[in-house]
């Protein structure tokens, strides 16, 4: 039986894995968790298994530790594999967002030749990691046919909002959304990143009636698909909602593109939604060309490939890849956070 291991820094983390998990256990082999913030405990099944010290992952030896964000303990037993936290968004420049290399992963499970492509050549620049494009495992349960949705009376809109002050539409649309809201022609739901500055979230949480409710949730797909339409800004989740082959109407885009209706000024948002609803034939097309770019996999098998390369890079070990860099200052960070300073 292969063990494994998830390094779970932050809430969302949880929808990433999860599908992962249960790749695992079809296969007859073990997962178990380690929460780098322990009041995320409360959010884990009764029965998943929590390692709860260093040293209960030190005894478990995982044969890989899959990560969703950016830092992966050195010291930890096993392959280190990268799933990503979301799509690319373009918020940053490359080399302080997205591909940015942090000298701790042996392999980056990328979603989609947007991605795959530009850490291929990493790799080659590098030399001390594998890249294997594989899907993501959070859009598992997307293409899953077997989960029903509830068929809504009104059109739902999702509101979404990036995280980042620089380039979150949640405080500048506030008003705006509110005032849609009221005209009683969509059903609206609104959830947001959990590092939304709580503020934001206030806002929108004492906004609530009958046609606007705020979600809190560490699972935000069944509500994508609950949606018909998505509105946001620069927020990664766009990319996963596109994979529905739904519009998403974005205010103030950071790089808009044919497979979105992108709007710079408020007053445009619910002229906006409505042709959203209606959608051309060209906005269909640019969608499904854009998704084949980031995310071409439908078959809810991603979290299968990302076990399959990880198997192959265990046989094969890491002796063909260059040596890491030491990352003395990085390490040291990591250990002095984590309170471990074994050798």
């Amino acid at each position: 039986m292969i063990r494994y291991l998830f390094f779970v820094s932050h809430l969302y983390a949880f929808a990433i894995v999860r599908p992962l998990q249960k790749a695992i256990r079809q296969r007859g082999d073990d997962a178990a968790w380690f929460l780098n913030h322990k009041q995320h405990a409360g959010y884990l099944h009764k029965n998943e298994k929590h390692l709860k010290t260093i040293e209960e992952v030190m005894a478990y030896n995982p044969s890989a530790v899959f990560v969703a964000s950016n830092i992966v303990p050195d010291f930890f037993p096993g392959l280190k594999v990268q799933l990503f936290h979301g799509f690319n968004a373009q918020k940053r420049e490359e080399n302080r967002g997205h591909f940015r290399i942090r000298g701790l992963f042996d392999l980056y499970c990328t979603q989609g030749p947007s991605t795959t492509l530009p850490f291929k050549r990493l790799a080659q620049q590098h030399g001390n990691f594998e890249v294997v494009e594989t899907g993501w495992p959070k859009m598992d349960p997307l293409f899953d046919k077997s989960i029903s949705v509830e068929k809504r009376k009104k059109p739902v809109i999702l509101f979404t909002s990036t995280f980042t002050p620089s380039l979150s539409a949640a405080h500048r649309i506030s008003d705006e959304v509110e005032r849609l809201s009221y005209q009683d022609r969509w059903e609206w739901i609104v959830t947001f990143h959990p590092k939304m500055d709580r503020a934001v979230v206030k806002r929108f949480k004492a906004m609530q009636h009958d046609n606007l409710r705020f979600v809190e949730t560490d699972n935000v797909l069944p509500l994508l698909k609950q949606a018909d339409v998505m509105l946001s800004d620069s927020s990664s989740i766009i990319s996963e909602f596109l994979l529905q082959g739904r519009p998403v109407v974005t205010y103030q885009n950071r790089v808009p593109g044919p497979h979105l209706i992108n709007v710079t000024e408020k007053n445009q948002i619910g002229p906006a939604l409505a042709k959203a609803l209606a959608p051309s034939s060209d906005l269909l097309k640019a969608i499904e060309t854009y998704v084949e770019r980031i995310h071409p996999y439908y078959d809810g098998m991603s979290s299968n490939r990302v076990l399959e390369a990880t198997t192959t890079l265990a046989q094969k070990g890491l002796d063909h890849l260059r040596k890491k860099p030491l990352n003395l200052l990085r390490k040291a960070k990591i250990r002095k956070k984590m309170r471990y300073y074994k050798l």
